[in-house]
This record gives structure tokens, sequence and C-alpha cells, in this order.
């Protein structure tokens, strides 16, 4: 629990300005009740809008079983935890029912050094939260026949053949011998093991063996990678494997995998079918690898805790002005909460937004399937130091995390609830059972230190006061 707050008005600290409109409803041919801003591509006007045009309420929090009143303790809560006392640089909450949107919040600043507020435009490093995205564009792939679950992902990547499970040798790491002993896979490393992080691929930043090691030493990762996906692709091929393949998981650089493959069987470079198959079907028109000039000044900066404590920008994972050389499918992407919340109304309506579809309903429901071996959790499988989520009562399934058990996860939830998050502390989820869909977007660095996911899973749940279930 948390200290009541003062009674004030948070006008200016949200610096927010939320439109409730029952005229603006869109119910026309997608016959969605969307706004405009978050309607589908074909049916949009794509020129620029006022903001307030731009992120429109669509429907009181009431009218589809929701507490407005509970809704609002949300953003005094943020403010006095983490905006007042500059723990976190901004953040952004985007709530929808039903495909309405019936909560919208946006505090603190965009930069710290000028001043300026975040917008409920601004874009932001999302991370992680492109897996998500890179997994639909390759299950699209798999919906068209091109490739299987249980391929064996050297049929794509020969190099990759005869990659071998670590046992012991650095490689020549500082106190480690030339070379690496290795032992065979007791099965090979399949498609399914990408996209549900069995593959035995690791993060450099895991910091857990001489495997994770490599790829510091190597800077076997996308944002260190110069030379390209396939250099880094080739670049994997000279290390072990951490664990044979399906026998572990472990948050990994396999979504990494996901996008070189996409181009690699789809033709098209990863970030072109990103762009021509979801972004641009779902007018998702500020989601890309990189910020043009044209929105350079919308890009709020991102931070981490200086030696003193106080926020200071961080820059370390590039500036994302520039186009990547090696574009990453597992954390590359900047985006805005009224692209994300397109995305996510896509996934709850089954694959399909108004008239543009990007999978079956069939397809998403094995997605959102718990595919860990045994229908174990990640408390059960996770060897990993670090992820994006929390581990009891909690699987994974092609793409994204899932509530198995919502009394193990001790948070208020529904079964099937689906998810993932960003190292800047970014957050989604979609509620299957209750219909719903909430965004969440700041910019700090790590995104392990606040227990703010939890916190907003637990106050937007108890604003639901019709449930579904």
């Amino acid at each position: 629990m948390f200290a009541q707050p003062n009674p004030r008005s948070y006008i200016d600290t949200n610096i927010v300005t939320i439109v409730i409109d029952v005229a603006t409803h869109h119910k026309g041919a997608d016959g969605m009740g969307l706004p405009e801003r978050i309607r589908p591509y074909a049916s949009r006007d794509n020129s620029r809008h006022s903001i307030a045009t731009e992120m429109q309420m669509t429907a009181t929090p009431e009218s589809v079983g929701m507490c407005s009143t509970r809704l609002k303790r949300i953003d005094r809560f943020l403010a006095e935890r983490y905006i007042d006392n500059a723990r976190l640089p901004c953040a952004q909450l985007l709530v929808a029912r039903d495909g309405q949107v019936v909560h919208h919040s946006v505090l603190g600043k965009a930069s710290l050094e000028s001043g300026a507020p975040l917008r409920e435009d601004s874009i932001v490093r999302i991370y992680s939260m492109t897996k998500p995205i890179t997994s639909v564009a390759f299950m699209m792939l798999v919906e068209q026949g091109l490739v299987s679950l249980d391929d064996p992902v050297h049929r794509y990547i020969p190099s990759w053949r005869e990659l071998g499970v670590y046992v012991a040798g650095g490689n020549g790491l500082p106190g480690t011998p030339p070379g690496w002993q290795t032992r065979p896979t007791e099965a090979p490393m399949r498609i399914i093991d990408l996209l549900r992080h069995t593959s035995g691929l690791t993060y450099g930043f895991q910091s857990r063996t001489n495997v994770d090691a490599a790829y510091r030493a190597n800077k076997i990762d996308p944002f260190a990678q110069g030379d390209g996906l396939d250099a880094f692709i080739e670049a994997l091929s000279e290390v072990p494997l951490e664990f044979s393949p399906g026998t572990t998981w472990n948050y990994s650089v396999s979504t990494d995998v996901l996008g070189y493959l996409v181009g690699k069987i789809s033709g098209l470079s990863f970030d072109e079918y990103l762009r021509r198959h979801i972004f641009e079907p779902l007018g998702m028109v500020d989601t890309a690898f990189h910020v043009g000039d044209d929105k350079a000044a919308r890009l709020a900066e991102c931070y981490a805790h200086g030696p003193e404590g106080k926020l200071v920008p961080l820059t370390a994972l590039g500036d994302f002005r520039t186009p990547p050389a090696t574009p990453s499918g597992g954390g590359g992407l900047v985006s805005t909460a009224a692209d994300y919340l397109r995305f996510c109304e896509c996934l709850r309506r089954g694959g399909a937004l108004g008239e543009a579809r990007l999978i079956s309903p069939k397809t998403l429901a094995l997605m959102r399937a718990n595919h860990l071996p045994g229908g174990k959790d990640l408390s059960d499988l996770s060897i990993s130091l670090f992820s994006e989520a929390i581990f009891k009562g909690v699987g994974f399934g092609l793409g994204f995390a899932m509530t198995t058990d919502v009394a193990k996860t001790m948070v208020a939830g529904s079964p099937g609830e689906y998810w993932w998050g960003g190292a800047a502390s970014t957050a989604f989820w979609i509620d299957p059972v209750e219909d719903i869909c909430v965004v969440f977007l700041t910019q700090f660095m790590p995104s392990s230190l606040y227990p703010i996911r939890r916190e907003l899973r637990t106050m937007v749940n108890a604003a639901v006061l019709e449930s579904k279930a």
C-alpha cells in the first residue's frame, strides 16, 4: 500500500489532455469504435492531427465495467512513487478494454536536461518489446508453409550444423586455453527453440559462463555488430551452446536469429519485411529501427543512475537516430504507445485489426500456449540471471510469456494473460479473458530495479469491477 496523496490537481504533473468525446467514436467499415490514431491503416488519414485528437478516450471506464476512480489513482501512484522523486524520468500508461481506450496518462519529462515534457506521441526505445513483433513476423512465414517449427535451424544456417554444447575452455579468454571443449547436442536446435528461448544461445550481459563472456569479448550483439546480420550469425557459429537445445530456458539472442531468418526466408530485408507486412498494414507509422530527422524532436531520452545516484542519459546502446547495420529483432525498435496498442489490439482480436490480418486465430492460440518442455513453468527451467518476466506461475510460448497459474504469480490476473517488457522498463500485457490491453512506456534502465510492472498489473486489475471470468 502507499500513503494517500494530498488532494491536488494532476493536470500540471500529468502534462496530458485526455479527451472524452463519445461523438468521436468511429464505427464505420472497421466497426471497432477506435479513435483515428488507433484505427486500421486502411481507414486512417496519415496527416498529422493535434495531440488531443490523435489519442482520445473512446469510452468511459464505467461503460466497459471498469472504475475511473481506481484508474486515476494509478496516475497518483506513479507520480508520487516514481516521477516526483526522480526514480523514473517519465511514464505513459494506456489502458483499453473491448477495443476502446478507457485510460491514458502521461507524466514526467522526455528530456530532463531540456525540460521537454513527455508527450502523447513521444517515441521511445521499446527494446525487447520488439520480440513479440519479430515472432509474429516469423509465424506469418510459418502460415505460408515456408518454414516449420520442427525444422532444424541448420537447414537455414548450414554453419550451425556442428554446433556443440560447452563443456570446458574459453577459447583464449583470460585464464583459459585456446579452443573449446564441447559435446554433441542431444537433439538438433529447432526453430521452436528460437521462439521459446530453449536454443542454447545466450546474451553477453548474462555474465554467468565462459560462453556469455565470449559473446562480450567478440561483441556478439546486434547493437555492437557493425557488419550486418550475416556477420552476426557467423560470429555465433564460432561459440558453443550453453546447453543442449530444448532442455533449459535462457533469455538470449534467439529472437535476433529469427529476424535474420525472416529476411533469409522471405527474400526481403528484415526491416523491410516488418514495414511492409506489419507496420504499414496496422498503421504503426512511428515504429521503426531508427528515428528520422522529421521525428527526432519526439524521441525521449533514456536514463540510468549515474555515479551520484541521479538520472543521467544512457547512450551505450546507440542513439537510434541512424539506420542500424544490424537490425535487432530482439530489441531494436522504437515506437509509441498508440502504435504498440494497435499491435496489442491486433493480437487481442485474434491476429487482425480491421481489414489487416497478420495471423489466424489458430496460429495465435499456438503462440499463446505454454511451449516449455513438459508444460513446466519458467521457475522450473530457467537458468537465466535476467529476463523481462516473473517466473512462478509463468510459462513461455512462441514470443512471449503467459500466466499458467494465477495463484502462483501472487498477482491478480487471468489464466492465459500474455505479455513481455523491454530493457528500458517498458511493458505490455494482453488479457484475453477480460479483453484488456495495457501499454506502459518509460525510459529507464535497468528494468529489474523497480517492481513497477507487478504494481501496474495489480492496480489495473483492481479497476476491473465487472469481470468476464
